[in-house]
C-alpha cells in the first residue's frame, strides 16, 4: 500500500496488520475508521474486553486498562498515519511522551477511540497530539514523539 491521499479511508484489522508489526497481544488497534491524510488525522478504535490478557494481573478484581497501554494505542494509530502518508516501511520507536493526562479508567466493555493529529514530520522524527475517548469522553490525552529507525538498522547493537 502505497501513500494514500484519499479523505474517509477505513482499515480493517488485515489492513492493519499489514502496516504494522504489532501482533496479539500487543496490538492495541482493531479498526481505522477515518483518514485525512492531508490534514494527518486518524480515528481509530480499540475494543476492549475482558479476554485482555494484562486484567489477569492489573488491579486484580477490578479490572483496569493500564494507562500506558492507552498510550500505546495512541501510537499505533500514530504510526498507521504515519506510514499511510509517508510511505515508509520502517520501524517506529517512542522518542518522548509528553503531557500525558488521565481523566479516567478504562474498563471491559469500553471502545476506546484515537484520535491523533500529526504536528510535524521532520526527517526521522514526527510528534503528533493524541487524544483517546470512551463515549465522546476524553479519558487520556498528550503528546507523542517517535523516530523512524530503517528496520535493517540495529541501532548499532
Amino acid at each position: 500500500m502505497g501513500p494514500l491521499r484519499e479523505v474517509g479511508v477505513q482499515l480493517s484489522i488485515e489492513d492493519i496488520m499489514a502496516l504494522m508489526p504489532h501482533r496479539y497481544p500487543f496490538l492495541m488497534v482493531d479498526r481505522v475508521r477515518h483518514v485525512d491524510l492531508d490534514a494527518g488525522h486518524i480515528v481509530a478504535l480499540k475494543n476492549v474486553t475482558m479476554n485482555e490478557q494484562y486484567f489477569v494481573g492489573h488491579v486484580p478484581g477490578h479490572p483496569v486498562m493500564p494507562g500506558v497501554l492507552i498510550v500505546e494505542g495512541l501510537a499505533q494509530a500514530g504510526g498507521i498515519l504515519t506510514l499511510m502518508k509517508t510511505g515508509r516501511r520502517d520501524l517506529a520507536y517512542f522518542a518522548a511522551i509528553d503531557g500525558f493526562r488521565f481523566r479516567r479508567t478504562v474498563t471491559p466493555g469500553d471502545q476506546l477511540v484515537y484520535d491523533v493529529r500529526l504536528e510535524w514530520i521532520r526527517g526521522r522524527l514526527v510528534r503528533a497530539l493524541g487524544k483517546a475517548l470512551v463515549d465522546d469522553q476524553v479519558v487520556s490525552e498528550g503528546t507523542l514523539t517517535f523516530a523512524f529507525q530503517n528496520a535493517r538498522d540495529d541501532g548499532g547493537k
